[in-house]
């Protein structure tokens, strides 16, 4: 009996770029926007029910109408399309739909194990699109991998997707392609971005790694402290500039979005839909480009960083940082949020489980004002805490001088190895 994607042991994740016709676009573009109505009638189903539940009187009226709600969330694929007669149609995929009610119901699923999130909410028509499908396979099928599902790779240049057919892309690893034939594909997403890209996003899992990990025999952990002054410092002393992409572009970028809203002041003075006002379509393309060309940017730095500290560490310790919190600060949201450290933690995270390496996060408390020669907390003692405009400091207790970001790091590395024995 074949295991399913969950029980195969390596997974990864890939996104191509593809190139559309017309009439492929067109396609996307439809089944984007039924995704998005089944998941909105879903949620609107879902609360009329808890709405109606809430009446105690006995209505006849409301019984009835609870009962219909019940059996139309049953099997609501078939329910929605025998309401919605138009998502019969032959150019939308079937697999498009079970997506979207999945999705749905793990929103509800995210909500009870993290309240923060949120209960699922209205999908708003944006300039975006996605949906998502899945990779189908032959029962009798002896070995299934990236040639022969429903989603298949023809050849480095050529990929077919269900409904949409044969599209041409570009961006997949080499590594993947040559181990194409023990490689198999699940949830497939098709997106387009404000820019008018499209891209292909792919789940993969396969019985052999992804990567070919070379363990050392030494062991060589590591400490990082993230900050917005460096981007990173090691335990090792070594220091990473903060690149700051965000402010290197934010007079450009403030210019071309004073000019957007300008032309969306004029469209509504004319009375003009914005989605048929052609000037300021143009200027919001300009605007998601320089967004785009930003967000590249420090994902591409991000992966450089994430991937020589797993390769080159088996552990690497970091701080459990709350952004949310930290963004509160006015002073440094925009430091904060331009820096992007829990994208940094998240690589981290996955690429030591891909490398098969470690990667530990710990309680920051302290890891700033504590010596990391003697244990001496600043703070205490009738001492002053250390600020941020201190980047250099003495221990009043034993009198060693320190940079700042370089012994909290130590201390990160000396808690996770505490951490990691205690376990």
């Amino acid at each position: 009996m074949h295991k399913t994607m969950a029980q195969l042991p390596y997974h990864y994740g890939v996104k191509v770029r593809i190139f559309p016709s017309t009439e492929q676009k067109r396609l996307i573009k439809r089944n984007s926007d039924a995704s998005r109505f089944i998941y909105n009638e879903m949620n609107g189903l879902k609360r009329e029910l808890f709405m109606l539940r809430q009446v105690k009187i006995p209505i006849m009226l409301v019984k009835q109408r609870i009962q219909t709600l019940e059996q139309r969330l049953k099997n609501p694929a078939t329910g929605i399309s025998n309401i919605h007669g138009w998502l019969n149609d032959p150019d939308l995929d079937s697999l498009m739909k079970a997506n979207a009610i999945k999705n749905y119901r793990y929103a509800w699923k995210l909500f009870r194990q993290v309240h923060r999130s949120g209960t699922p909410v209205f999908h708003k028509r944006r300039s975006e699109q996605k949906y998502q499908t899945s990779c189908q396979y032959a029962s009798k099928l002896p070995v299934k991998n990236m040639l022969n599902g429903s989603v298949r790779l023809l050849d480095r240049k050529h990929i077919r997707l269900p409904k949409l057919g044969v599209l041409r892309f570009k961006g997949m690893p080499a590594k993947l392609f040559v181990c194409r034939e023990n490689i198999r594909i699940g949830t497939t997403t098709i997106s387009m971005d404000a820019t008018g890209r499209y891209y292909v996003s792919m789940q993969l899992a396969s019985e052999q790694p992804f990567v070919t990990v070379t363990n050392s025999k030494e062991s060589n952990p590591v400490g990082i402290d993230l900050n917005t002054d460096n981007f990173l410092t090691d335990s090792n002393g070594n220091v990473v500039a903060n690149p700051r992409y965000y402010r290197s572009i934010q007079s450009k970028l403030a210019r071309a979005q004073r000019k957007l809203s300008r032309r969306a002041l004029r469209a509504k003075k004319e009375q003009r839909p914005l989605r048929d006002s052609k000037n300021y379509q143009k200027q919001r393309a300009v605007v998601a480009a320089i967004q785009r060309k930003v967000a590249n940017r420090r994902n591409n730095f991000l992966h450089l960083v994430s991937t020589i500290l797993i390769k080159n560490h088996d552990l690497v310790v970091a701080e459990e940082l709350q952004s949310k919190n930290m963004l509160r600060n006015h002073a440094l949201a925009m430091s904060i949020a331009d820096v992007g450290w829990r994208t940094l933690l998240r690589m981290l995270s996955y690429k030591a489980a891909l490398y098969d390496r470690k990667f530990i996060t710990i309680n920051p408390r302290n890891t700033t004002q504590t010596c990391h020669d003697c244990g001496f907390v600043m703070g205490t003692d009738n001492t002053e805490k250390l600020t941020l405009s201190d980047r250099k400091w003495t221990c009043p207790q034993c009198g060693t001088q320190h940079i700042r970001d370089w012994n909290a790091a130590n201390n990160i590395l000396d808690k996770g190895l505490e951490k990691l024995a205690t376990k």
